[in-house]
Parts: C-alpha cells; sequence; structure tokens
C-alpha cells in the first residue's frame, strides 16, 4: 500500500478543519451583531483511518488571545500519525491563526509541519487595510509580501469565517461558490459544492448533517475532481462529523472523535 504524496497527506486532514463549505456574508452584514456560534475553549480531536490504518489523529482548539494588544481568537492544530504507520511515515503538524473576533479574518498564520522528511516554518501576517500579506520563511531565513484579496482566509480561519457568516437556507442543491484564501504564497478560490442534507449514524448516535464536495485537482492525489465528500452538522454549531475521500491510491476517512465546550447543544437523535 503506498501512501499518498506527503505534501497532501495532512492538508487533506486539515480539509474537515477548515475548507467546508465556503460562502461570503451578505453583502452588508453588520460584523458588530454577529453571534459567534463557537466560543473560546472549543476543542476538537478526529481521527482518520487510511486504508487499514488507524493513521492519524488531528486537534483543533480555540482560546483568547493577543496580536499587537488586540484582542483576538487563537486557533490551534495539531496533527500526527500514529502507531505502525508513525514507524514509516512520522507526521507532526502545527497550525496556528489568530483571528478578529467579530470580522473573523485573519491577523497571523503559523504553519510548522513535519511529513515523511518534508518539513516547512512559515508565519504570515496580514495587513487588510492594504491587501498584503507579508510571509516569513523560517526554514528558508527569507521574507517576501504578496497581495491578496479582500478578507483573503488562511487555512485555519476560513472554518471559523463560514461558522459566523453562514447562509443557511439560502443554499440550494448543487450551488457551487467559493472563498477567497492565501496559502503557501499563493493567491486561490477555494470552491465547494453543496449536495443535500443525509441523517449520518455516528459514534454519537444519529446527526443530521449537510453534505459538500469541495473542488480537488484530480490526478496524482485524488482520484476525481469531485473525490472528496464532507459532513457537517445542520445545527448553530455548523461542526464537521466526517471527511471521506478517493485517492488516487486508497481512500481516507476522518471522524469526530471527541468534542467539548460548543457554543450551543449537539442536536443528537437516538431512534
Amino acid at each position: 500500500m503506498t501512501l499518498p504524496d506527503k505534501k497532501y497527506l495532512l492538508i487533506l486532514i486539515i480539509c474537515i478543519i477548515s475548507t467546508l463549505s465556503f460562502a461570503q456574508p451578505p453583502a452588508k452584514v453588520d460584523v458588530t451583531e454577529v453571534k459567534l456560534p463557537f466560543k473560546a475553549g472549543e476543542w476538537f480531536k478526529f481521527r482518520i483511518h487510511y486504508g487499514i490504518f488507524n493513521a492519524s489523529y488531528a486537534t483543533l482548539g480555540l482560546t483568547k488571545d493577543t496580536v499587537n494588544n488586540e484582542a483576538v481568537l487563537h486557533a490551534k492544530g495539531y496533527g500526527t500519525t500514529t502507531g505502525l504507520l508513525r514507524w514509516f511515515f512520522k507526521v507532526e503538524d502545527h497550525y496556528d491563526t489568530y483571528f478578529d473576533e467579530k470580522k473573523v479574518i485573519p491577523y497571523r498564520f503559523v504553519r510548522d509541519i513535519y511529513e515523511g522528511g518534508y518539513s516547512k516554518n512559515l508565519e504570515i501576517n496580514f495587513d487588510h487595510d492594504q491587501n498584503l500579506a507579508h510571509v516569513n520563511d523560517k526554514k528558508h531565513q527569507k521574507k517576501e509580501s504578496f497581495l491578496i484579496a479582500e478578507n483573503a482566509q488562511d487555512l485555519i480561519s476560513a472554518f471559523y469565517y463560514l461558522r459566523a457568516f453562514f447562509p443557511g437556507d439560502k443554499l440550494t442543491i448543487n450551488e457551487t461558490f467559493g472563498i477567497n484564501m492565501f496559502f503557501d504564497k499563493e493567491n486561490y478560490v477555494f470552491k465547494m459544492k453543496y449536495v443535500g442534507k443525509e441523517i449520518l449514524p455516528t459514534k454519537f448516535g444519529k446527526i443530521k448533517c449537510m453534505k459538500f464536495r469541495p473542488y480537488v485537482q484530480s490526478g496524482r492525489v485524488f482520484r476525481e475532481k469531485e473525490s472528496v465528500t464532507i459532513w457537517i452538522t445542520d445545527d448553530y454549531n455548523k461542526i464537521p462529523i466526517r471527511l471521506q475521500a478517493e485517492l488516487a491510491i486508497g481512500s481516507i476517512k476522518v471522524d469526530l472523535d471527541q468534542f467539548k465546550n460548543l457554543n450551543a447543544p449537539f442536536n443528537i437523535q437516538y431512534n
């Protein structure tokens, strides 16, 4: 069994945390009145299976913090391989994002990863007034600045941005939408398609979910353009429950394993 490209393994895992049904907020949102569906103390743990391997886990927690003396929310993500897989493919991935509590836009993003010999250590500081991202590549001791789109999100902040400005009942089946992203020194629009609702059996019970398919590049990593399916709770929390991906070789399944300190009740159907 051959592993997927090492530079994409944990990116796929983080997809369940960050690249859910991206949508822009209404044109005239008053951010001072937005009631956030998350709070400091929220925490998730995800279990990842690759083929026969109980391959990895990823966690994501939220705390209060400050950046340049401004109050922010600090999301901290961590991913690692476990068990037998770790012996021949060690992964230690750390992600941090610091974002505005009302506008839900990132001020600082840190990606410090090691994946089977491949490593990267980047810090990105966002200047949304000037639409600039200042990138400090610590591994190669190189600093650069890049133009970014308005309200550009990083890999982790996008998850919280979605949850804060979710369009709700405005979605229609097979509707496609996107969000501006800045990641690894590049701008792009990440696109998703809403494909309907489903009652999903889980370890917690039956959960009413919405299903989405992000558009990915077929070829070396993914079998087809719509090879990934994501389920998120159809409730106020909008939390990820499951991700399944058909890879060029094998498949990956990611399930929510543990959670705590949600901002609203977790709706579970027991019958």
